[in-house]
């Protein structure tokens, strides 16, 4: 086995607390905008595209070639985009727990460490800002071994988002990783799992202090679930000496 060169990390729910505050922006656009969606089945698509959910749903509510889906689509998302990006200017962000202490402990050994999420760019750099982790990224946000993440990537920067493995795929191509047998990923939701099997990365974990239990993930694709990111440098202890011996 090949020593880890790259861990790729959610955002919201696992490296950013979240409070389900996505969840309830994205409701509220809904009910503004004439969207039936219930809380579960928000919840069950956390961590894709938002946009792709607006999609989905008013694909659901309205019929699969309804020809009023895409207006309805584009006023949805605009005003989910209103509500959340104010949300967090407002409230700001802050790291999960064991977040600091894992990046430290990577950022020891030379680990690259990339975030992808299912926002957009302007949110994602809203919460980065609030973090101080936009500090050091170049216009492509892309960091140095010195800056606290090497690569920051949102979903509207691929072509598709989770559950497909683009995001990662791209965070190797970036960062130079030599294969996704050197990749460790890492999210709280179930479309988080799923792209990390797509990528075929060597470790796909999930993460159960976040958006999802560890019951409402144990039936998805993974090579374990672990507590919170205060777990994960013991983890990946224990791989690098499965690597050695």
């Amino acid at each position: 086995m090949q020593p880890i060169e790259l861990v790729v990390f959610d955002m919201a729910g696992t490296t950013v607390t979240d409070h389900h505050e996505v969840e309830q922006c994205f409701a509220q656009a809904a009910a503004e905008t004439g969207l039936i969606a219930s809380a579960e089945r928000i919840l069950a698509m956390q961590g894709l595209s938002k946009r792709y959910v607006f999609d989905t749903l008013w694909k659901e509510q309205l019929g699969e070639m309804h020809p009023d889906v895409p207006a309805h689509v584009d006023i949805s998302y605009a005003t989910f985009q209103q509500i959340l990006e104010r949300h967090y200017r407002v409230n700001g962000a802050t790291p999960t727990e064991g977040c600091l202490d894992t990046f430290a402990y990577l950022r020891e050994r030379g680990i690259a460490i990339a975030l992808t999420t299912g926002f957009y760019r302007v949110v994602t750099d809203i919460i980065l800002e609030k973090l101080g982790w936009l500090n050091g990224l170049d216009r492509h946000r892309r960091g140095t071994s010195d800056s606290l993440i090497q690569l920051s990537i949102a979903s509207d920067e691929v072509e598709r988002g989770r559950p497909y493995p683009l995001m990662i795929e791209r965070a190797i191509d970036q960062l130079g990783i030599s294969s996704p047998k050197a990749v460790v990923n890492i999210g709280d939701t179930p479309s988080d799992l799923l792209s990390g099997q797509a990528a075929g990365v060597v470790l796909n974990l999930g993460v159960t202090n976040g958006t999802h239990s560890k019951e409402q993930l144990e039936t998805y694709p993974h090579d374990r679930l672990i507590g919170s990111l205060r777990d994960l440098p013991a983890l990946l202890d224990s791989h690098a000496v499965a690597v050695n011996t």
